[in-house]
C-alpha cells in the first residue's frame, strides 16, 4: 500500500517547496490552504493575515478543529480512487491528524523545520501570502494556542531540517522518499 505523505510545518518552512518537489515527481498534491483559500472567496474576501485567521477560526467553530481536513476528505478520496500518489501540503491541527489517521492508515507525517527567524524572513520576501515578521510571529502563537498545531509536528515519521538551499531541501526529500519507498 502506498503511503499518504502528510507535510507538517510552521509557516514559511518550506512545506510548499517540498509539494513542489512531490508534484515534480508526479504525486498528486493536495494544499490544505485552498480549503482558506476557496472560503475565503465564496465569503467574498481578499486574501489578508486577518482575513485568512478570520475564515479558519468561523469553519473550526462550525466544524471542529478538523474542519480542514473535513472538507479536504472529498479531494482525497477522490485522488485514492484514482489510484493517484497522494501528498497533502500544510496539515495543522492535532485534530486533523486524528480525523485523516482514523480514516487513512497509510498517512505518513512528513515535518519540514526551519527556525523562526528564517521562516520570518522567508515570509517576509514571498510574493504571495506575505507576512511582516510581527504577523509571522502572531501566526505562529496563534497556531500553537489555537490550532493545536504542535501535535502533529511532534509526532511527524521524519524531519527535513530546511535553513539552507533548494537544492539541499530536495536531496534531503529524495533521501526521504528512498526511507517512505523501502517502508
Amino acid at each position: 500500500m502506498k503511503k499518504i505523505i502528510a507535510i507538517v510545518g510552521m509557516a514559511g518552512a518550506g512545506k510548499t517547496e517540498a509539494a513542489n518537489f512531490f508534484k515534480e515527481k508526479g504525486m498528486k498534491v493536495l494544499r490544505f490552504g485552498s480549503v482558506i483559500d476557496e472560503g475565503l472567496k465564496a465569503e467574498g474576501l481578499s486574501w489578508s493575515p486577518e482575513n485568512n485567521a478570520f475564515y479558519r477560526e468561523k469553519i473550526r467553530k462550525e466544524l471542529g478543529m478538523e474542519a480542514v481536513a473535513i472538507k479536504m476528505m472529498p479531494k482525497i478520496e477522490e485522488a485514492l480512487e484514482m489510484g493517484e500518489i497522494i501528498t497533502l501540503d500544510g496539515l495543522y491541527s492535532w485534530e486533523e491528524y486524528l480525523y485523516l489517521k482514523n480514516r487513512l492508515s497509510n498517512l505518513f507525517l512528513l515535518c519540514i523545520y526551519a527556525a523562526p527567524s528564517v521562516r520570518y524572513t522567508r515570509l517576509a520576501e514571498r510574493k504571495e501570502r506575505t507576512w511582516s515578521q510581527k504577523e509571522a510571529r502572531q501566526r505562529d502563537i496563534s497556531e500553537i494556542e489555537k490550532t493545536n498545531k504542535g501535535g502533529p509536528i511532534a509526532l511527524a515519521d521524519y524531519l527535513i531540517k530546511n535553513e539552507t538551499t533548494k537544492g539541499d531541501l530536495y536531496k534531503e526529500l529524495e533521501r526521504f522518499m528512498e526511507i517512505v519507498d523501502n517502508d
